[in-house]
């Protein structure tokens, strides 16, 4: 559509050309002229030839018109002679030529039938990784502000990677069979994160913990992204960044973090190969293997992987799905056979696993804590499954509704499979009865809950951000969770600076040392002294100076009854039963004073370090 002005030329004066009722233009002489009302032509007039009298007019016989006039009867007698013409402004009708003339140069753009479009654009990539970025900087922080000395866990897998590297490379004897009892492969997390620690110490092994962390967090979004669209990718990983899990295990040195990550990993390259060739999906399988290998309890999220290569392959393949998914499975059985058998980990497979003591935890008493830590997320992530299911439509825009969507049968078994994967550690603990972990393992469900939580989230808040509030409510209140239960959790081992520092003069190669949790003093003390020179608060075996075999509560008295132990370090958590078996076993006994009594402060209270040192 074009427009233009109009333009207008003189022409000879006619006064009612417009025919107006009441009067018309101004003339020359500033008279407004009137028709005259059924006048009759006076008698003797000639009318000029070609003149067409007008109805109602009389023309008398023999009139002739003056000279110079153009006789109207309708403004007879103010004619104008033609010497004295007069000019009126009026419209000259438009050509083709004229408009082409008067083209100003700008045209108004059609417009379109939606005012938002569902093609991917540089902007709105730019924008989304831009809040991903934030998402991350924000996960980054809660992770980095917690701080405490080394939890045992911590100290156990890095001095345990310490010896394994030493093994490795000088062939150094290992002072125990890590693989027996460990719930992953000592050879794997335990040396990568040995190898940073030599160079930049805990809080470098825990900032490798938190580079795995963000990594799930960016692969998260990504695969969700690929599922569903930016919105729902951002929103399930604002959700899952500030959940006490994922807080705590991004500055955590365990092999919780890398076999997460290697998960997320294994996940985003099925999602990512839907429309590739089948066998691409193979690519899948070694970083699932390895992600078993980090963490044996890895192996229960496998199904979800080997499913979802059917879910995200159905769209694009139809049946060839069937033989992705089966493709897949098949690769990672033959990898963990092989892995299993060819090595000597099939024993702490047994112990820490599959053939795992079972603990006096109560199911009620998992359930809750897993409600307090995971269950806001997870509520969003079934909120999302149930409206995904009702309504597919994923984008805003009209044209959309247009488009083929998956069936209400896939929608509701992607659905059942991403928000059921979360319900599997806390059945697993449930079976187990013990909440030792629990908080790690849920944040292992969440991750495949998200992206169905990051659906519930831009339901929630509406098209086109019509209730910002509410989603803004959910992430604050799963923010403000995340960071009150990452404290409380990082505070519950005591800080053992002190004591470390008090047992330092008393410890060398040659002696003999008992602590409720000695794999602390051996992690930081490990240039003086190692593992096999310590018994801790569990699973005691003795043989006292006649041949006899003590165990369990028996073999610590009879222990303690010889003295043969150089130093003893309680601190009355770790196992509180124990502890008090073993002071009581020192009162009164003349082989032993009380060094130190160390109080500190930790989520639940307050405590005290009590060390005893051997005198004779």
């Amino acid at each position: 559509m074009t427009s233009h002005p109009q333009y207008y030329t003189p022409e000879p004066y006619d006064p009612y050309a417009d025919d107006e009722p009441q009067g018309g233009w101004f003339n020359s002489d500033g008279y407004i002229p009137r028709q005259p009302q059924g006048y009759d032509v006076p008698q003797g007039y000639d009318v000029p030839q070609g003149y067409d009298v007008p109805q109602g007019y009389d023309v008398p016989q023999g009139y002739e018109t003056p000279e110079g006039y153009d006789y109207d009867p309708r403004t007879y007698p103010y004619q104008q002679p033609a010497d004295q013409p007069a000019f009126a402004l009026h419209t000259v009708p438009e050509t083709a030529e004229t408009a082409e003339a008067a083209e100003p140069g700008y045209h108004v753009p059609e417009t379109p039938e939606v005012g938002w479009d569902m093609a991917a654009s540089r902007r709105r990539a730019w924008v989304s990784r831009a809040v991903l970025l934030f998402v991350l900087a924000v996960q980054a922080v809660l992770s980095l502000r917690l701080s405490n000395t080394a939890f045992q866990d911590e100290a156990l897998y890095l001095s345990a990677g310490h010896a394994e590297l030493q093994h490795l490379l000088n062939g150094t004897p290992l002072p125990v069979n890590y693989a027996a009892y460990f719930s992953g492969s000592p050879q794997l997390y335990p040396v990568l994160a040995a190898v940073v620690d030599d160079r930049f110490g805990l809080a470098g092994a825990r900032t490798l913990s938190l580079a795995f962390m963000l990594g799930t967090t960016a692969l998260l979004y990504s695969f969700t992204r690929r599922l569903f669209n930016e919105r729902a990718a951002l929103g399930g990983a604002a959700l899952f960044a500030v959940v006490q899990s994922t807080v705590v295990m991004g500055y955590f040195a365990t092999y919780d973090a890398a076999a997460v990550f290697l998960l997320a990993l294994a996940t985003w390259i099925v999602v990512r190969t839907d429309r590739a060739p089948v066998a691409a999906v193979l690519l899948a399988a070694p970083v699932a293997v390895l992600a078993v290998g980090v963490k044996y309890a890895s192996a229960l999220y496998l199904p979800t992987i080997v499913v979802l290569a059917l879910l995200t392959g159905w769209p694009h393949k139809g049946g060839k799905a069937f033989l992705r998914m089966l493709l897949l499975a098949l690769g990672i059985g033959a990898l963990l056979a092989a892995g299993m058998y060819s090595t000597d980990l099939l024993a702490g497979v047994r112990q820490t696993t599959t053939d795992r003591d079972h603990g006096s935890d109560s199911a009620a008493f998992l359930l809750q804590r897993s409600a307090e830590w995971s269950g806001l997320m997870f509520l969003t992530a079934v909120g999302g499954a149930l409206s995904y299911v009702r309504r597919s439509r994923m984008n805003e825009s009209p044209l959309a509704q247009r488009l083929g969507s998956p069936g209400w049968r896939r929608r509701a078994l992607l659905g059942l499979v991403l928000c059921g994967t979360a319900l599997l550690a806390p059945a697993y603990q449930v079976h187990l009865g013990t909440v030792v972990s629990l908080f790690k393992h849920v944040g292992f469900g969440l991750l495949f809950a998200a992206p169905m939580a990051g659906v519930g989230v831009t339901r929630l808040i509406g098209a086109h951000f019509r209730y910002p509030q509410l989603g803004i409510m959910l992430w604050t209140a799963t923010l403000c969770l995340g960071i009150s239960q990452a404290d409380w959790r990082f505070g519950v081992w005591p800080d053992s600076a002190k004591m470390i520092r008090v047992i330092d003069s008393h410890v060398d190669r040659t002696g003999h040392y008992m602590a409720s949790t000695p794999e602390v003093p051996v992690y930081y003390l490990r240039g003086k002294t190692s593992q096999r020179q310590w018994q801790g608060a569990f699973a005691m075996e003795y043989t006292d100076k006649k041949g006899r075999q003590h165990s369990g509560d028996a073999g610590y008295r009879a222990a303690l009854r010889d003295g043969e132990y150089d130093l003893v370090v309680l601190d009355g958590l770790t196992n509180p039963r124990v502890d008090t078996v073993v002071a009581d076993a020192l009162k009164g006994n003349a082989h032993y004073r009380l060094l130190a009594d160390l109080p500190f402060r930790n989520s639940s209270g307050t405590g005290h370090y009590r060390i005893w040192v051997k005198t004779s």
